[in-house]
């Protein structure tokens, strides 16, 4: 099984070669896309199954050399679970795509660029899931945020140039800040594989442990987008081509929330600082939230909500018990599916429609019923509706926090639930407006909407397009998983639950045959 591992990057980016050399032949990069992510979903499953059935990570030295000079590439429950779902949402994205470059041609995703770059991004987010220390969880990042670059600015309005500027250089601090932290935990442990760094931690000065731990945490906060540094996010993602825009918004604050997850429960575990947490989660959902419901545009809409929700992983990580845990890691997976089908939905609204503004758009319950299911199944399961996932994710939470019981907790878990209503009002609004509401319907809608026509793209207007199969296809089959997610919760859950049990667990630094593995055993 371990000779899977290593597949899991080199196949994208093999797949990325070829589709850049192939670059004048639109079938042939299809083709290879569909393939590398079909085949890294199998590998991902596999392992998945694997790693679960024994309880035993995998461990790979890459080039044999010794820790902590070699890369180790490390899969765990919760490293195989991410990618699997990652491949998932990947595929479903790239299949959007597809149709609409073959729509639209390459106005706004340029094939010859975007295949190869779409599967460096899918590497750099394996990369960062299966690091097993921090240069190379820095190197993921890296790999994933050039991609990005090139991704968020394919179409080269102004706006759009602009806005890829600001996620730049935000993305560039970010980095500078991770990679300092790098070099100071490096000099003062001599090692920076999470394993020995779990051991070493401990051994160095409080003040020390603070300054380094408060470095990693700022930089991953910045791309978790975790208030107050989540203030590019809104401005940033919307200006993206639909599908870049599904993909960022399901996985690449995922990646800074899992870096968090990886290095609270393992590397600064007796070094917390969750009351800082919790007043950041606090203030993430409640600030996040409230930016949500001042919008009249979907797509700032959905980017205010995916920075509130945020603040609920935020929240079970600075509970820091297996059950919270657990629960992180099932509403993780929960938001990365959800969020990317919202925004898909939306690039359908705004195919049919010629507009994302909820004062603009109206009457699609008649004119494209389809649409308006594909919408609300994924809005009603974002707001927390029982029986869906989110209901789920969100209740574990809170159960796991008011076991803790303390006062600061149980305002969380209030302003958990006030959050979890307004995004319900904020989603299920524009569903009244954009769906609901008839043409006819303007004298009274407009007085009760007043209030937003000085928000931020409150008039944009586009033009209407249309669309292919394939992307209704696409979007359907988010959905659909959306809503697998809460037919399978028991089985997903207790995953979930023994990554939860497995990441608090105390380490031991084993090394057999020069490879060194985050619980102490490797499997061969």
């Amino acid at each position: 099984m371990t000779a899977l591992v290593p597949l899991l990057v080199t196949l994208p980016l093999l797949g990325a070669a070829i589709a850049l050399i192939a670059g004048r032949h639109r079938r042939v990069q299809v083709g290879v896309s569909v393939v590398t992510l079909v085949l890294t979903l199998a590998i991902a499953t596999v392992l998945l199954v694997a790693v679960d059935a024994s309880n035993l990570p995998f461990a790979v030295s890459v080039g044999g050399w010794p820790v902590p000079f070699g890369i180790v590439l490390y899969v765990d429950r919760l490293a195989a679970l991410l990618v699997m779902v990652s491949s998932v949402v990947l595929l479903a994205v790239l299949l959007f795509s597809i149709g609409q470059g073959a729509a639209d041609g390459d106005d706004d995703t340029p094939v010859s660029i975007f295949h190869p770059t779409y599967l460096i991004l899918a590497a750099g987010i394996f990369v960062a899931f299966t690091a097993g220390d921090l240069f190379n969880l820095y190197v993921g990042f890296e790999i994933l945020l050039v991609a990005s670059y090139v991704l968020i600015t394919l179409g080269n309005s102004e706006q759009r140039i602009r806005a890829g500027i600001t996620y730049i250089v935000v993305s560039l601090v970010s980095s500078i800040l991770f990679l300092s932290a790098i070099a100071m935990i490096y000099g003062a442990t001599g090692t920076v594989n999470m394993v020995q760094l779990a051991d070493r931690m401990t051994q160095l000065p409080q003040e020390t442990q603070y300054v380094l731990h408060v470095m990693l945490l700022l930089a991953f906060a910045i791309k978790a987008a975790v208030f107050p540094v989540s203030f590019w996010l809104p401005d940033s993602y919307p200006t993206a081509p639909a599908p870049v825009t599904a993909v960022f918004a399901g996985l690449l604050t995922k990646v800074g929330v899992y870096a968090i997850i990886r290095t609270e429960t393992q590397i600064f575990l007796e070094n917390d600082l969750n009351t800082i947490l919790l007043i950041a989660a606090l203030a993430t959902m409640v600030i996040g939230i409230l930016g949500a419901v001042a919008q009249a545009e979907l797509k700032r809409i959905l980017s205010f909500t995916l920075v509130s929700h945020v603040g609920y992983m935020i929240f079970g990580i600075a509970i820091a018990t297996p059950a919270a845990i657990g629960a992180t890691i099932y509403y993780m997976v929960h938001h990365i599916v959800v969020q990317t089908t919202l925004f898909l939905a939306v690039g359908l609204v705004e195919r049919r429609a010629g507009s994302t503004s909820i004062l603009k758009v109206k009457g699609l319950m008649r004119a494209a019923p389809v649409i308006a299911l594909l919408y609300f199944i994924p809005a009603v399961n974002l707001g927390g509706l029982p029986p869906f996932s989110g209901f789920i994710g969100k209740y574990a939470l809170f159960d796991a926090g008011a076991a803790v019981g303390t006062p600061l907790m149980m305002t969380l878990i209030v302003a958990g639930i006030a959050t979890s209503l307004l995004t319900l009002y904020a989603l299920i609004r524009a569903w009244n407006l954009s769906f609901w509401r008839e043409e006819d319907d303007s004298s009274e809608t407009a007085q009760r909407t007043a209030y937003l026509r000085e928000a931020p793209a409150a008039t944009t207007v586009t033009e209407r397009r249309v669309i292919p199969r394939i992307m209704t296809a696409g979007t359907a089959g988010m959905v659909a998983f959306s809503v697998a997610l809460t037919v399978f919760a028991g089985p997903l859950y207790e995953i979930c639950a023994r990554v939860g049990g497995a990441l608090l667990e105390p380490i031991t630094v084993v090394q057999l045959d020069e490879s060194v593995d985050m619980s102490g055993e490797v499997q061969q």
